[in-house]
């Protein structure tokens, strides 16, 4: 992969999202209208095309632990432990299930790093590039740590098993970062295995270095969006094609079919380890009441109906990164209130994705976008923060909300949902992009319309 600076690589981000160098995701003027509706079916700009490969590359990930291992040296530490699944997987690349089987990473400021992990994850680490480890048989472990771990016996400690382990490799002295502070009970055992060793709260580092997406971090997600349009497309083309026959539960559920057919025919995924990894694709589909509430918590299983807010989302990430790509839909007809909480809901989104650029305050931008809303009247259905910040996990700092104090930098991630919710009529407008913070302007990675002409369908 030719390297890029992230700046380099922002700027023709914004150059192509500028002046449309993007191709249409169909082909032909006929795929423009649905058969037998007369709907539009709007062409959506494929700024990423769905290519190999899917996840990024050994090379990124030794990069990465050269970067943090600059880091723990600036900050005085002699290495960092961390438990954090997400941590683990962006400084290793070692994907993997967490459960209660405590699994760590080691990695020193000089030298390579250790995996701490249960023997089930053997085959995986064993054929990963980092080589060193230890493992022991199962939670909770009996010792003794050897061939004989699964015979009967008293629990061992796994933490201070861990931590002997780096003593063993020198670190019995050393000044040892760990992700976040821990209760007094876990710092006595801490201290019992390394008595000479000084443990500081160091997980601010790794926090930092995911806030700020690198080029290689942004092109996958851009792939990871560019499969959100085209399921977007398919929900829609799919509610305009069997209408009020359908259910927002077969929606999902054929939208779901349908893009993990599109991907795996590109993947081809072999079934060994570290390949295909890091693939979600969840799709969720909720007509009428439902879109009412912002985390809803009953089962989707509603009939599609003429008059009712109908919201699609998809939710991907392959090989660990992507993002958000909502729709907020109403099938027609709609009354004054409706138009106008999708009118004004609409320009929230566009104005947080305007206001996104390097050198606002998070806060700032959550104020001007919430005072939209206040300004058309429609406060009381104002219901949460405009955005968070977009990693591995989902939600991650920091946020553009009113308490955030933040001040945006390039290469940052953000969602874009300031939703409007009216529980009491029973409907509500929710939109939502991955957008990407630039110089000049917050970057939406999706390319779905926001038009009334995409979301206002008549069945």
């Amino acid at each position: 992969m030719r390297h890029l600076t992230r700046r380099a690589f922002l700027v023709s981000l914004g150059a192509s999202a500028s002046f449309g160098h993007a191709r249409s995701l169909f082909r032909s003027r006929e795929d423009l209208v649905f058969a037998g509706w007369g709907q539009p079916r709007e062409p959506i700009p494929q700024v990423a095309p769905l290519s190999p490969p899917f996840r990024l590359p050994e090379s990124w990930y030794r990069q990465t632990v050269k970067r943090l291992q600059e880091k723990l040296a600036e900050r005085g530490l002699d290495g960092i432990i961390l438990k954090d699944r997400w941590n683990i997987i962006y400084v290793s690349g070692l994907f993997h299930t967490t459960t209660e089987r405590p699994f760590w990473l080691f990695v020193p400021t000089r030298g390579e790093p250790v995996f701490f992990y249960p023997g089930l994850d053997k085959d995986l680490v064993n054929t990963w590039w980092i080589k060193e480890g230890e493992w022991y048989f199962d939670y909770p472990h009996a010792g003794p740590f050897n061939a004989l771990a699964y015979k009967a016996g008293p629990k061992a400690d796994l933490l201070q098993w861990m931590l002997k382990g780096l003593a063993r490799r020198g670190f019995g002295r050393a000044r040892l970062g760990i992700e976040e502070e821990v209760g007094p009970t876990t710092m006595k055992r801490m201290r019992e295995s390394l008595p000479e060793a000084q443990f500081e709260v160091a997980g601010d580092i790794l926090l930092r270095m995911r806030m700020i997406k690198t080029p290689e971090e942004i092109e996958l997600t851009r792939k990871a969006i560019a499969l959100h349009d085209r399921m977007l497309a398919f929900a829609r083309d799919y509610i305009l094609q069997h209408g009020t026959d359908a259910t927002d539960f077969e929606v999902r559920h054929r939208t779901e079919e349908f893009a993990t057919h599109e991907l795996m025919k590109l993947m081809q995924p072999t079934g060994r380890p570290h390949d295909a990894v890091g693939v979600s694709l969840r799709f969720s589909c909720r007509a009428g009441v439902a879109t009412a509430y912002p985390h809803p918590n009953q089962f989707f299983y509603a009939r599609i109906r003429r008059g009712d807010a109908v919201q699609i989302a998809a939710v991907i990430t392959i090989g660990g990164y992507g993002g958000e790509g909502y729709r907020a839909l109403h099938i027609e007809p709609m009354t004054d209130l409706q138009r106008k909480m999708w009118e004004v809901h609409t320009e929230m989104v566009r104005k947080q994705q305007e206001l996104s650029k390097a050198g606002v305050r998070c806060q700032e931008v959550a104020e001007k976008v919430l005072e939209i809303a206040v300004r058309a009247g429609l406060e009381r259905y104002i219901y949460h923060r405009p955005a968070h910040g977009q990693g591995m996990e989902g939600h991650q700092a920091p946020y553009i909300a009113p308490g955030d104090e933040t001040v945006l930098e390039e290469g940052m991630m953000f969602s874009n949902e300031p939703g409007l919710y009216n529980p009491e009529d029973g409907f509500g407008y929710n939109h939502s992009n991955c957008v990407l913070v630039t110089r000049e302007r917050g970057v939406a990675l999706n390319q779905t319309p926001l038009t009334r002409e995409w979301c206002w369908l008549k069945l």
